[in-house]
C-alpha cells in the first residue's frame, strides 16, 4: 500500500508539473498594451516624439484561425519595399518600435503587429510559432494587397518573434530578406535549458510532458516548433543578432542557426548585451550591419 501511495503521488507530482509548465509556455501571462508603450518609453527604447509624429495607421488583419490581428502601418514615400516586425513574448507591437525606425529611415515601409494572444489582437493562445507563423502569413497578404505584387518584403523579429520569422521561411521562400535578433534555434532544447536553470529539473519527463499537454490545450506540437530546420532548409538571406550574454536564450543559438545556414547570412553578437538588447546595447553597430545586410541583399 505505502508503495502505491508513494507511486500515487510520484505520477501526481509529474503530471502537475507537466500541466503547469505547459501553461507557462502556452498561456503566458501578458504585459498589459499601454503598460508596453510605458515600459519602452521609460527605458529610452522609443521615442516618443518620433512616434507621434510620423504617419501611422491602425490596421486590423484577419486570422486564418478566425480572430484578428492588431497591427499599424507605417508607410514611407510611396516606397515598394516593406518590412514586418514581430516582437516577443509577453509584450506588444511596441516592443518593435525600436527597430521600425531604423528601416522607416532607410526607406522601408513598416508594418507592426500584435501576435495571437498579446496585445490587441485575439487568439487565447500562444505556441510560439506553430500557429503564428500562419498568421504572418495573414499579414504578408495584406502588405502585396496594400503595396502591389512587386513589393519587396523582409522580416524583422526579436525573440519568440525571431523565432517566428524564421519558421516562416519554411512556408514562403518569396521574401527578400529576414532578421532575427535573440531567437532559440529549437524550442524543446530552450525549454531544457529554462527547466535547469529557472527550476532545477531535468528535460525528462518533463519535456514529453509538457508537450503532451501544450497538444491537448492548443493542438499545437511544440516538438515542430524548431526554426533551425527552417533555417538549414531556405536560401533566404537572414541576418542573426544577439547579446553576447544573453543568459535567457543562450547567445550559441544564433551562433549554431549562422554556421548551418546559407553563405549569405550574416551574424552580429554584441558584447556585453542581455537578452533583446543587442540594439540598445550598441545602437550604432546594429544599425550599420542592418545597413550592410541590407545593401549585400540589393535592398539599398
Amino acid at each position: 500500500m505505502i508503495l502505491i501511495i508513494i507511486l500515487v503521488v510520484i505520477v501526481s507530482f509529474l503530471m502537475t508539473a507537466g500541466l503547469v509548465f505547459a501553461y507557462k509556455v502556452t498561456r503566458p501571462k501578458q504585459i498589459p498594451y499601454d503598460e508596453t508603450y510605458r515600459i519602452e518609453v521609460e527605458k529610452g527604447r522609443m521615442d516618443p516624439e518620433w512616434f507621434e509624429e510620423i504617419e501611422k495607421e491602425e490596421i486590423w488583419i484577419d486570422s486564418p484561425y478566425g480572430y484578428r490581428l492588431h497591427g499599424l502601418f507605417i508607410p514611407c514615400n510611396n516606397s515598394s519595399k516593406a518590412v514586418i516586425i514581430c516582437h516577443g513574448i509577453t509584450y506588444s507591437l511596441f516592443g518593435s518600435i525600436k527597430y521600425a525606425r531604423i528601416f522607416h529611415k532607410l526607406g522601408f515601409n513598416v508594418i507592426a503587429y500584435d501576435h495571437r494572444n498579446h496585445g490587441k489582437s485575439g487568439g487565447n493562445n500562444t505556441t510560439l510559432g506553430y500557429y503564428e507563423k500562419h498568421d504572418l502569413a495573414s499579414v504578408k497578404s495584406w502588405v502585396i494587397q496594400r503595396l502591389g505584387k512587386d513589393a519587396r518584403i523582409g522580416l524583422h523579429g526579436e525573440s519568440m518573434g525571431a523565432a517566428i520569422v524564421l519558421q516562416y521561411l519554411s512556408l514562403d521562400r518569396d521574401i527578400d530578406f529576414c532578421v532575427a535578433d535573440c531567437g532559440f534555434s529549437d524550442l524543446e532544447e530552450l525549454l531544457s535549458v529554462r527547466l535547469r536553470e529557472d527550476f532545477h529539473l531535468p528535460s525528462i519527463p518533463f519535456i514529453w510532458l509538457a508537450r503532451f499537454f501544450a497538444k491537448l490545450l492548443t493542438g499545437a506540437n511544440l516538438k515542430e516548433v524548431s526554426p533551425i530546420e527552417s533555417v538549414r532548409e531556405s536560401l533566404i538571406p537572414v541576418m542573426f543578432a544577439h547579446g553576447a550574454e544573453d543568459h535567457y536564450v543562450p547567445t550559441y543559438m544564433s551562433e549554431k542557426m549562422h554556421r548551418e545556414g546559407n553563405s549569405k547570412n550574416h551574424l552580429l553578437v554584441v558584447p556585453g548585451a542581455a537578452h533583446a538588447m543587442a540594439l540598445t546595447s550598441d545602437p550604432v553597430a546594429y544599425e550599420k550591419e542592418v545597413e550592410r545586410f541590407l545593401q549585400n541583399s540589393n535592398l539599398l
